[in-house]
């Protein structure tokens, strides 16, 4: 089995609630676009291959990560996550071994986490991992299905997508996934847009491999506060005060 890694980084989303004309990944934490900030940590853990998607106003997130060993997909369309996983196919489609999947507005997921995600996926077998966090108000996000209290991941549900059961469970999808990069291209020909958003979600491929009896696996981040993403400008503000004794400048 190849231990080679691969890493897709979601980056073309406008960010409506940013109230701004700039791309969501280009808004600035301590001096620096958060998406340097995830890129300076991806760049340490020596990926094989290194994928941008990018969209709205991409050729400004392409300049800004001109020093980045990166190469560059578009999606014109933003259909969902899963759409813009396929726009990489052409680039990924040749890649034997294990895909990192992770969003561009999640600026400070750390290494540690990272290397635990891939750790679990490969001692568990799995054909996909997600990193999750629990926390008290898991709102807007998909939320977890377990199997029972085991690692085995069932599902995610998407908060516009769940039942009031599920809308109570605490552990959330945080974005970031491990996946076999051949069975990921395999099962996202698969996904619909059935859903509230009619989008292509990237987390329906776990319902799919579970019920196609592959492993699917899911760990909890090692800390809650770095999987927090960027939504607002509220949002970067708090975070910005939350991390300033963790940020190091590249």
């Amino acid at each position: 089995m190849t231990d080679r890694r691969a890493a897709i980084v979601l980056a073309a989303g406008k960010g409506k609630r940013m109230k701004s004309d700039l791309p969501k990944v280009l808004h600035r934490i301590h001096g620096r676009p958060i998406i340097n900030i995830l890129m300076d940590t991806l760049a340490k853990l020596g990926f094989d291959r290194l994928v941008v998607v990018v969209g709205f106003k991409g050729e400004l997130v392409q300049e800004e990560l001109a020093d980045y060993p990166v190469s560059f997909v578009w999606q014109k369309e933003q259909l969902g996550t899963g759409h813009a996983v396929m726009m990489t196919e052409e680039l990924m489609a040749d890649f034997e071994g294990t895909t990192l999947v992770a969003l561009g507005d999640v600026p400070f997921l750390s290494a540690e986490s990272i290397e635990h995600l891939f750790k679990t996926h490969a001692e568990t077998g799995a054909s996909a991992t997600c990193l999750s966090a629990v926390v008290e108000d898991a709102s807007g996000y998909g939320r977890i299905i377990r199997k029972g209290e085991s690692s085995v991941l069932q599902a995610i549900v998407e908060d516009k997508d769940a039942t009031a059961e599920i809308l109570k469970i605490r552990e959330f999808n945080t974005g970031t996934f491990c996946f076999d990069n051949k069975l990921m291209f395999e099962t996202i020909k698969l996904v619909g847009n059935q859903n509230a958003q009619g989008e292509y979600y990237l987390t329906d491929t776990i319902k799919i491999m579970h019920n196609r009896g592959l492993r699917v696996s899911v760990v909890p981040a090692v800390d809650s506060d770095e999987v927090e993403g960027i939504n607002s400008a509220e949002q970067l503000e708090r975070l910005a005060s939350k991390f300033v004794d963790r940020f190091s400048p590249r």
